[in-house]
This record gives structure tokens, C-alpha cells and sequence, in this order.
């Protein structure tokens, strides 16, 4: 296998003064060539007997190092970082692990025997559950690497099968296609009244980064947005940040649809003789007029105080009366002695 810059593998490189140059002896080294060319463990720079934790600490380091953005004038270091990330691939999964350290498979994950470039059977072939835009696959999470590169490898070839490449021929780096970092996803909690006016949400990612996210048009709950660049670092680019909006409930607003409903409590005499009162919105407090003669239940709209559509216009506010007879006032009782109101009010339940 041809090294950059380095020599053959198998062959004995000298120096301009016959002394054997030495290489660079630290992993993250983009010129570094580990002991065994095919084990992972080398590659990540760590023993066979490491545990987890310690596998995924040296990959993460190494990642941070050799990222392609981090090293734009090495190209060296771009292959180093698909390297480690096939390692790391490897190590992470406790069977695969298992079954390199019993000789079972190489460390492209290909079964002993069967030469460099794959098994029979398993060319080429579509692997449902992961996605081509951000490499996520569902059900992991950030933790995770891009995956879709790996089977590739393993089941001879993968992507570049499909492409009609010959399964057995071609370098380990000629196989692999650039893989895109993983895609994170997060869950954001949103006030009923925030989502409705779309007020922007201040969130901190895993970089900790902070952004002032804008809630689109028509949001829902469970509404999915996807934040393009902002998820896990990879060779051939960053995933995507997911973020799913949870939209929490309201201590008095329900939500109708694009509008929303507010049962509003008024006196007998307001209800009575008409008023003006203060009325709480997604927006913030605004006058509502009261016209003399209201019932309970009766329903008054303000016109534009819903949830924003799709289209950007917006619903309405619909406030329902409910008078509020105080519990005990002998004044009121004393004023209404005597006097009966003679409709019949309960006509239309034919009761």
C-alpha cells in the first residue's frame, strides 16, 4: 500500500545519509503510520486491552486533530481522519470488536479469506435506515459516527460496488466515500405563546455555540427543523443539528387550530352595562370591549392574535365571557329582592 510521502509498505525506506528516517510516532500526526497498517487498535494508538471510554476518548482527540477544516493544507490528514474514523467504527461495535480480536474479520470489517475488497452476495446493495443527506441513522445519537461508509466497507464495497467497481480491487481509501459527520438531534421546549408569536429561542448546542433560533411559519408540536452544518465534525463535511419543538401547555390559552381560546372572567356589571377590560394575548396584554347585555359564553374574536400559518398570515384570538357572581354580597341580594326575570330561558333544550 502506497504511503504519502512515505514509501511501500514492506519495503525499507533509507535516508539521504542511509539511516531509516523516523516516522512521527503520535497518532494524531497526520504523517503517522501505525505499527500494523490493518489494526485499529494502532490507528487509535490504543492497546487491544482498552476499555470503551478510552477507545472513544483517543477517537475523539484524533478527530478534533486531524479534521479536514483543521488541515486544508494537508491532504494527508484527510485520509488519516477516514482512517481513524474506520477504526473507530470497528472498536465501537462490541461484536465486530469481538470477532477482529478472534481473527473472524479484518479491520475493514471484511470476513478472513475473503480478499480486500468484500463478500460475495453483499455488493452493492441499498441499506435502508440511513440517511443521505446527514449520514444520521435513527435511533442514534450524537455519540454516534456515519455508519452508511462502514457497511459499505464491510459488505464488499458498498457505494462504490454500486458504482460498478471491482469488490476485490482498489486500496481501502479508493473504496470509502467521504463520510459526513453524524447528525445531532435536540429536543426544545417551547411556551404556548412563544410558539404563536414566534418569538426567537436563544439555544446553546453541543459546541456550545449560541444561536437565536427563529420558529418557522405553521409550527406544531413535533415540528422538525434542521440546522444544516451544525452537527458532528466528518471528513467529508459536518452533519446537521435536528431540532424537534415541543410545544408546552398553557396555564389559560388553548390552542383551536391556527386559533387560540381564552376563557376571560367578567362581573355582573361589566357583563351588565358593557366595559373595557384587559385581555392577555400571545403578544401581550390589549383592551377588549365588553358590549352591554353579555351572556356567559358569549365569544368576542380579535382578529390576528392566533398562531402564524404557513402563508405568514394569522389566526384569531376567541375569548369566551364567563360572568363571576360573587360568592356572598347582601348588597346585591338586597337589590335584586323582589325582582324575577320572567323568560324562559332553557326554551330551546325543550325541557
Amino acid at each position: 500500500m502506497l504511503l504519502d510521502g512515505i514509501g511501500v509498505a514492506g519495503a525499507s525506506p533509507t535516508g539521504k545519509h542511509g539511516k531509516k528516517p523516523r516516522l512521527p510516532d503520535s497518532p494524531s500526526h497526520p504523517s503517522y503510520v501505525a505499527d500494523m497498517a490493518a489494526d485499529p487498535y494502532s490507528i487509535l494508538g490504543v492497546p487491544r486491552s482498552a476499555s470503551e471510554k478510552e477507545i472513544k476518548s483517543a477517537y475523539r482527540k484524533l478527530a478534533k486533530e486531524l479534521h479536514p477544516d483543521a488541515n486544508k493544507d494537508n491532504p494527508r490528514a484527510a485520509e488519516r481522519f477516514s482512517e481513524v474514523t474506520g477504526a473507530y467504527d470497528l472498536l465501537s461495535d462490541k461484536d465486530k470488536r469481538a470477532r477482529f480480536d478472534r481473527g473472524e474479520i479484518d479491520a475493514d470489517g471484511n470476513p478472513m479469506g475473503f480478499g480486500g475488497g468484500g463478500f460475495g452476495g453483499y455488493g452493492g446493495g441499498t441499506h435502508r435506515g440511513f440517511g443521505g443527506g446527514g449520514g444520521g441513522f435513527e435511533g442514534f445519537s450524537s455519540e454516534g459516527v456515519d455508519l452508511g461508509d462502514l457497511f459499505g466497507d464491510i459488505f464488499g464495497g458498498g457505494r462504490s460496488g454500486a458504482r460498478g467497481g471491482d469488490p476485490f480491487g482498489g486500496t481501502r481509501q479508493q473504496r470509502r466515500t467521504a463520510a459526513r459527520g453524524a447528525n445531532v438531534t435536540y429536543r426544545l421546549s417551547v411556551s404556548l405563546t412563544d410558539a404563536a408569536s414566534l418569538s426567537p429561542q436563544r439555544i446553546t448546542l453541543g459546541d456550545g455555540k449560541t444561536i437565536d433560533l427563529k420558529l418557522p411559519n405553521g409550527v406544531e408540536d413535533g415540528t422538525q427543523m434542521r440546522l444544516a452544518g451544525k452537527g458532528e465534525p466528518g471528513a467529508g463535511g459536518p452533519g446537521d443539528a435536528i431540532v424537534t419543538i415541543q410545544i408546552q401547555p398553557h396555564p389559560f390559552f388553548k390552542r383551536d387550530g391556527d386559533d387560540l381560546r381564552l376563557a376571560l372572567p367578567v362581573t355582573l356589571d361589566e357583563a351588565l352595562n358593557g366595559a373595557r377590560v384587559r385581555v392577555p394575548t400571545a403578544g401581550g396584554a390589549v383592551m377588549l370591549s365588553v358590549p352591554p347585555g353579555s351572556s356567559s359564553g358569549k365569544v368576542l374574536r380579535l382578529k390576528g392574535k392566533g398562531f402564524t400559518r404557513k402563508d405568514g398570515t394569522r389566526g384569531d384570538q376567541l375569548v369566551t365571557l364567563e360572568i363571576v357572581l360573587p360568592e356572598s354580597d347582601a348588597d346585591l341580594a338586597r337589590r335584586l329582592e323582589g325582582w324575577r326575570d320572567t323568560r324562559d330561558v332553557r326554551a330551546r333544550l325543550d325541557v
